[in-house]
């Protein structure tokens, strides 16, 4: 079975890092058909590959699927530059029959225009201060590690997984704020475009909801919150989440042992 829809919207997969969930991202573009893909950013997570990170042959699968798609259904596929993945910046746009490299996009749905755009450009500390912001992910990535620790606990107790970092990020004042603020800034730009809605990713916070007037669509990310965005066929935008989309369509057998033999580290 898979979920056929027109549009699906991804973001900050952060392929190349231990805490990407690649096995459910995968699960999930397996079971997922569309005309187009929009990937939205930090996809592949240049800062970690630089430092070393963790490239695993599931990561590669990734790629592969994606290319599937490309090749053998037709899919258009839209890849946005994203903070992580700058090193795209010196080269856009790039176009490649039904593959599209871009800065930002304009998607035409059945409900009007969408901008679509990662978001970084709205973040002053990764605009301006790229040190910081270097700092600022190396912090992320402890916090997440620190995580990795409390699950492995939390499972040996019996208990579901719970994130954390994310738990963190939601009661911290200024994270909410900024959140808040990067919000406003990304919907009077799509205002300012004349579209109806923007589609971002940056922040890892998923969303689907109207700002005066203009419909805000965040896809989360495949770290922590395991989401995307889908455009049903009549237009109507959903925001799904990894946990419910399981139940519907389950991991079978055969991918579960696929899955434990891709994790290993690759060449």
């Amino acid at each position: 079975m898979k979920l056929h829809v027109r549009t699906v919207i991804l973001s900050d997969v952060h392929l190349g890092t231990a805490d990407s969930k690649v096995g459910e991202v995968n699960h999930f573009l397996r079971h997922v058909r569309c005309d187009k893909l929009i990937l939205n950013g930090d996809i592949i997570d240049g800062w970690q590959l630089r430092r070393g990170g963790s490239w695993t042959k599931a990561h590669t699968r990734f790629i592969r699927i994606v290319l599937k798609k490309l090749e053998k259904r037709d899919t258009q596929v839209v890849y946005l530059r994203g903070n992580h993945d700058d090193i795209l910046s010196s080269f856009l746009p790039l176009d490649f029959e039904n593959l599209s490299v871009v800065e930002d996009y304009v998607h035409e749905g059945p409900r009007g225009r969408y901008l679509v755009l990662h978001g970084d450009i709205f973040d002053t500390v990764t605009k301006n201060f790229v040190f910081l912001a270097h700092l600022g992910d190396w912090g992320y990535r402890a916090l997440l590690r620190l995580n990795r620790l409390y699950n492995a606990w939390r499972a040996w107790r019996g208990k579901e997984y719970w994130s954390l970092s994310r738990a963190i990020k939601a009661r911290v004042k200024e994270a909410v704020s900024h959140i808040s603020n990067f919000e406003e800034h990304i919907v009077q730009l799509a205002r300012q475009r004349g579209c109806a809605g923007v589609m971002c990713g940056h922040i890892h916070t998923a969303a689907d909801k109207m700002l005066g007037g203009v419909h805000y669509l965040n896809s989360g990310d495949w770290v922590e919150s395991l989401t995307a965005i889908v455009e049903h066929w009549d237009g109507r935008f959903e925001l799904i989440h990894y946990t419910d989309f399981i139940r519907e369509y389950p991991v079978r057998g055969d991918e579960a042992i696929e899955s434990a033999e891709l994790s290993q580290v690759g060449p």
